[in-house]
């Protein structure tokens, strides 16, 4: 039975599942059992599992990561929780050097079933040391798949699915998300790692999109039929592994790509991608593929500042139409006047 729910409270079920199916799942992290339960998605747990499972952990981010591998290497499986994916910097000796290489070290032998739960996006003043978009880093690491869903049904189904992976997972979550609502399956179900989603069908263009820009790029795309351009929207879900074969498959068709994602522009996941639609289908492409990122700058606290830094829909749209050869038209704005561009929709809340 599928039934609303929203964004965290997917995470929430699908943690809650996981952890009622195998007694070897625990979570532990900064202000996994706070009364803001991490944006509510770990609300309740520790009332229903005990201390034992759901765990607080002082601010040692290096320390306790090595604690969850060696937890992972003797049998359990870990979610681990940056509430801020800035925050994991500390500890990335210990994803990267650690839990990234365990299984290839000994020859595929051992296994590493750790789960890092982070926390990016903007909003309230974050700035550039609480709000960085990190996702092509950790993608670049052999050894780590790299996770980021758009939907509350993916939230769930990814989160299982990572969960019961036996090799490290980064489930990087945008802090944007958490109220959106969306269709998600009851009981236990899983959505496949390393494949893409087709989030709107199209001929003219394909708009290859990560977490919350998937909604921006679905925005777009129904701004762009008004005009008679037939926008495909690809979701990636998994950046690693990527689903190379869904991608080049809407390129062939659409001749025309655009990327958007929540990082920066250079040497990022539009670079990547756009690489392999050149190494794949370069013969399909009628015009030359665009990126629609952030700025190549630390991020910026104001408001002000802020607003003019971050691509969103009307972007996505008027590089849609250089690509389709309809430059020049303003159009409408896409935000109704006086809603803040820091805060997504009235349904955003905290805690931070």
């Amino acid at each position: 039975m599928t039934r609303e729910l929203r964004f965290f409270q997917a995470l929430r079920e699908a943690t809650e599942i996981a952890m009622s199916r195998d007694p070897s799942v625990y979570i532990m992290g900064l202000g996994v059992p706070d009364p803001k339960g991490i944006f509510g998605s770990t609300l309740g747990l520790r009332e229903k599992f005990g201390e034992a499972r759901v765990l607080d952990m002082p601010t040692s981010e290096n320390g306790m990561t090595g604690v969850a591998i060696g937890s992972a290497l003797a049998g359990m499986r870990p979610i681990l929780t940056h509430q801020r994916i800035d925050f994991a910097l500390l500890s990335i000796e210990q994803i990267v050097n650690q839990a990234a290489k365990w299984h290839t070290m000994f020859g595929g032998l051992m296994k590493v079933p750790l789960v890092i739960r982070m926390i990016v996006g903007r909003g309230w003043g974050q700035g550039p040391q609480h709000s960085q978009s990190l996702q092509a880093w950790f993608a670049h690491v052999p050894g780590l798949k790299v996770v980021m869903p758009a939907t509350p049904h993916d939230a769930k189904g990814l989160l299982l699915a990572s969960i019961e992976d036996d090799n490290p997972v980064i489930f990087i979550e945008h802090r944007w998300l958490y109220g959106m609502s969306g269709p998600v399956p009851e009981g236990h179900y899983t959505v496949p790692l390393g494949i893409a989603r087709v989030a709107r069908e199209g001929r003219d263009l394909t708009i290859v999109s990560t977490s919350y820009m998937t909604l921006e790029a679905l925005r777009a795309a129904e701004r762009l039929a008004e005009e008679g351009i037939a926008a495909e929207v690809v979701d990636l879900r998994t950046l690693s592994p990527l689903d190379e074969g869904t991608v080049l498959e809407s390129v062939r068709k659409t001749g025309r790509l655009l990327v958007t994602d929540t990082g920066w522009k250079t040497f990022g996941i539009g670079a990547e991608i756009i690489a392999r639609a050149a190494e794949g289908c370069l013969a399909s492409l009628r015009a030359a593929p665009v990126r629609v990122c952030l700025p190549d700058l630390p991020t910026p606290t104001s408001a002000a500042l802020a607003a003019r830094f971050y691509p969103r829909a009307i972007h996505i749209w008027k590089e849609a139409r250089n690509l389709m050869g309809l430059a020049g038209a303003e159009g409408r704005p896409f935000e109704p006047p006086g809603v803040p561009l820091d805060v997504p929709d009235p349904s955003f809340v905290g805690p931070f």
